[in-house]
């Protein structure tokens, strides 16, 4: 198997998804968003990441949200505008389908989470046999990144994986993989970040912080970027914060960071998904605040107070540039 390339650097948008009064996709809202986010100078967009609902969604649902960003982003003059699909799932087997399915919808690379029903049972030896195997014990049944037919991210989230956090010596082991080309870590961990930056060449393997509050951190120790979910409100502010750092301009980067690490706290504060679904329909004239249970809207009490304000602050800014 010949090295496939990371994605390019820069900032990813696990972008949210717009359902309508009854919980389908509200078609006009979600294209509204991907254009915004795409005006406004992202990287790329990641369809079906944690923020995109994507367990909450159907195998049809997600091939269609992945080829209605390609399509919107394609008719609107973004073909350069990268999808990187979430195709985690709880069996190999199914996670392989989803990559199959993503390569098929338009996305360029896939995105995928450990398996987290079981959390006991994964020992060093599941995690690297789960993500990739190179046939050594089952030389019929190829594992994901062997058999995804695009290149293949290894997500870390211990938030939604049952505490699991895979550390810098596994991620760096799995990096040794021809199709395994870069990391997610919504950890936050700038040390491992660094570690992982430090041993693997971002030429052969992209390390993204997965938050906007250790962005311009992760950057000086050598990150690619970020996928991180306070750019689905705020995405200008996030490339212009690229742009100082590109430029050498830190001690301007660092106010902007100041920002978006206060920006990224009161996001959590607010309802997350919900509260970026409420402030995007109310400050960008589209979209809901509907969310599939088990999630909820946010609440008037979260849509108010110190933490609501500081997030309309951020968008005061985003609206000036």
């Amino acid at each position: 198997m010949s090295r496939s390339h990371p994605p390019p650097p820069g900032i990813y948008v696990p972008a949210v998804l717009f359902f309508d009064d009854n919980e389908e996709f509200d078609i006009p809202a979600i294209k509204a968003h991907i254009l915004r986010l795409a005006k406004g100078g992202v990287t790329g967009i990641v369809v079906q990441g944690s923020n995109g609902e994507a367990q909450h969604l159907s195998h049809e649902e997600r091939k269609q949200a992945i080829s209605l960003t390609r399509q919107t982003l394609d008719d609107n003059g973004f073909q350069n505008v990268v999808i990187i699909a979430g195709c985690g799932a709880q069996s190999a087997r199914e996670t392989k389908k989803l990559c199959s399915d993503a390569a098929d919808a338009g996305a360029a690379f896939v995105l995928v989470l450990t398996p987290s029903v079981w959390p006991n049972t994964m020992t060093l030896e599941a995690i690297l046999r789960f993500h990739r195997e190179w046939a050594n014990i089952h030389p019929i049944v190829l594992q994901i990144a062997d058999a995804s037919p695009i290149p293949y991210m290894v997500y870390n989230f211990p938030t939604v994986t049952a505490g699991q956090d895979l550390d810098s010596d596994i991620i760096i082991a799995l990096a040794a993989h021809p199709n395994i080309v870069g990391t997610k870590l919504s950890c936050g961990n700038v040390g491992k970040l660094h570690r992982i930056t430090s041993t693997v060449p971002a030429t052969q393997f992209s390390t993204l912080a997965g938050v906007s509050e250790i962005l311009l951190q992760g950057l000086l120790s050598g990150s690619s970027g970020a996928i991180a979910a306070l750019p689905n409100i705020v995405p200008k502010l996030h490339m212009k914060l690229y742009t100082l750092y590109k430029e050498g301009k830190i001690d301007e980067a660092m106010a902007i960071q100041a920002q978006l690490g206060q920006g990224d706290f009161a996001t959590g504060k607010v309802g997350s998904i919900g509260g970026i679904k409420a402030l995007v329909s109310k400050h960008f004239g589209y979209g809901g605040v509907k969310v599939r249970s088990p999630l909820l809207e946010a609440t008037s009490t979260q849509l108010s107070g110190p933490h609501f304000a500081k997030l309309e602050e951020l968008i005061a800014l985003e609206k000036a540039l």
